[in-house]
């Protein structure tokens, strides 16, 4: 039976460690980082994923879910004050015909500190694939589990002026959503903006 994007989010749900590549392909180096991650699965009733569709004018009633996510990252060429940590929450608004694609919503982007909004479906492997159009640049990602507890991803990144990263993650669960309690929001500040002309660390739409 194929796996629709609540299930995947919900098999998503827990603590993370990830272990990521990312290829700076304009200056022709690549950097090593790691993160961890927390997911939680939220229900449509849930009052930020009500918030998030009257944020982006949706009507909540078409969400049928979304998911909390929190993070903690470093990469290689990071300086000795450098902290990437932050919270977020989106929606899902599948298509009308289709539950298997539809619309993300997001409060905020990584490039803009605005709403966005990225398209997502399900391949025929159950990956979940994102595009995502921000004003400075375009995104492209699939994740995908070999097993339960193994996440994979892999993102391309196109700034306008042709500046561009490719990023491999490998992802394994350790915890549990029932073992790991989830972080307060208020305790993590928000993701830190990308400037164009500058090798930052490429963070997935979704958070991880």
């Amino acid at each position: 039976m194929a796996m629709d994007v609540m299930a995947f989010f919900e098999l998503s749900t827990g603590k993370w460690r990830s272990q990521r590549t990312t290829h700076h392909l304009a200056f022709r180096r690549s950097e090593a980082g790691e993160s961890e991650i927390y997911v939680k699965a939220l229900p449509a009733t849930d009052p930020s994923i009500i918030e998030i569709c009257q944020l982006h004018q949706v009507d909540p009633q078409t969400a049928i879910g979304g998911a909390f996510v929190s993070w903690s990252s470093s990469m290689a060429w990071d300086q000795d004050d450098e902290n990437h940590e932050g919270t977020t929450v989106f929606a899902l608004i599948p298509d009308s015909t289709n539950p298997r694609q539809g619309i993300l919503l997001r409060e905020r982007g990584y490039a803009e500190v605005i709403p966005v909004a990225g398209q997502y479906y399900m391949d025929d492997e159950d990956a979940l694939v994102l595009t995502t159009e921000y004003e400075t640049m375009s995104t492209i990602e699939r994740f995908w589990f070999p097993s339960p507890s193994l996440r994979m991803r892999t993102s391309t990144v196109k700034r306008f002026g042709g500046f561009s990263t490719a990023t491999f993650c490998t992802e394994s669960r350790i915890e549990t959503d029932a073992e790991a309690p989830a972080p307060a929001a208020e305790d993590s500040p928000a993701p830190p903006a990308m400037a164009p002309a500058t090798p930052t660390p490429h963070l997935s739409f979704l958070g991880w």
